[in-house]
């Protein structure tokens, strides 16, 4: 990409490579070809839709967490659909179902209440299941395994006998991970929920797979796939979500002050906690062009928002 196009540009703005979204798409869909999985856009990583027409030439369709999601990736994606939510409202349910193919649910309680109206419209259940085994370090925000953690139904809350209409499976438990944790999330599935797996149809790996990261090991994720496919004759989902843009994109930002208070206060007219979030979540220090970490160059200052909230930093970087 010509970065000179930069400065031309109303800010803050998001640019995205196409080029590289395009890269990424084709590792994706490598794995769709060797190994028959489905893989999914996890729309809450990445809901451009106006990249959805080239998005859908790649890969098997939409993931979505809500109804809005539900309707976007329904309208503008027109492929698989699957909904997972921790809970859905009454008055929600019946248009979810109509724009979704597979409605995931997150308790027996759920299940129950709205069995009948999934079955009857034609689509597809699934429970989303809590296998206990946290692969994640230092990041509880983003553990779905963590203790006390809503999502998921862990074994001793599973009640085999109410599976009535459930074909599926869906774990979520990575996030921005290699396949080695996939692995052994496997496992840990295997050990927990295997007299459950062969009953199924079809089970889910949820997202969180850093897929298109240079040193990713694809050939072990593939393993992954085939060994589900194999030993219990289940047809394979994956919703990865930033593997789908990874590396493809720039938030344009313009200075609007510099104040003073022990270092340099550059005041920009982006904000953490409203473009990067993960800033303040993760945390997280996104990369800068051209510049430096706090101490490496000649001029060190700290990057914030023109927002009120004090703590809307998003780190110190060096400058020539």
């Amino acid at each position: 990409m010509d970065k000179s196009i930069f400065a031309s540009l109303e800010t803050p703005c998001y640019v995205i490579d196409e080029e590289m979204i395009k890269h990424d798409l084709e590792i994706l869909r490598g794995v769709e070809e060797r190994t028959g999985a489905h893989i999914l856009l996890a729309q809450k990583a990445f809901s451009c839709y106006h990249l959805y027409p080239l998005i859908s030439r790649y890969v098997s369709g939409t993931a979505c967490s809500g109804l809005y999601e539900a309707r976007l990736g329904h309208e503008c994606m027109g492929k698989e659909n699957h909904v997972f939510s921790a809970a859905y409202r009454e008055s929600e349910i019946d248009e979810m179902i109509s724009y979704c193919d597979h409605i995931i649910f997150n308790s027996f309680t759920q299940l129950d209440r709205y069995r009948s109206r999934v079955l009857n419209a034609g689509k597809r259940i699934g429970l989303r299941i809590n296998p206990e085994f946290s692969t994640q370090e230092g990041h509880e925000i983003y553990d779905p395994c963590s203790p006390k953690s809503r999502l998921g139904i862990t074994r001793r809350n599973f009640r085999t006998d109410d599976l009535e209409g459930v074909s599926g499976l869906h774990f979520h438990t990575l996030c921005e991970q290699d396949s080695d944790d996939l692995e052994r999330t496997l496992e840990a599935v295997e050990e927990k929920f295997g007299d459950v797996l062969g009953k199924m149809e079809w089970i889910n790996f949820g997202g969180g797979h850093h897929i298109t990261r240079d040193g990713y090991d694809i050939p072990r994720l593939e393993g992954c796939i085939r060994r589900m496919q194999e030993k219990y004759g289940l047809t394979v989902y994956i919703e990865p979500g930033e593997a789908f843009a990874l590396n493809a994109g720039y938030l344009v930002t313009e200075v609007l002050d510099i104040t003073e208070n022990d270092m340099p206060n550059v005041i920009l007219d982006t904000s953490a906690a409203c473009h990067m979030p993960d800033v303040l979540e993760m945390p997280y220090r996104p990369p800068l062009m051209d510049s430096g970490k706090a101490g490496e160059k000649a001029y060190t200052c700290r990057l914030g928002s023109q927002t009120c909230l004090a703590g809307d930093s998003i780190g110190e970087y060096s400058f020539d």
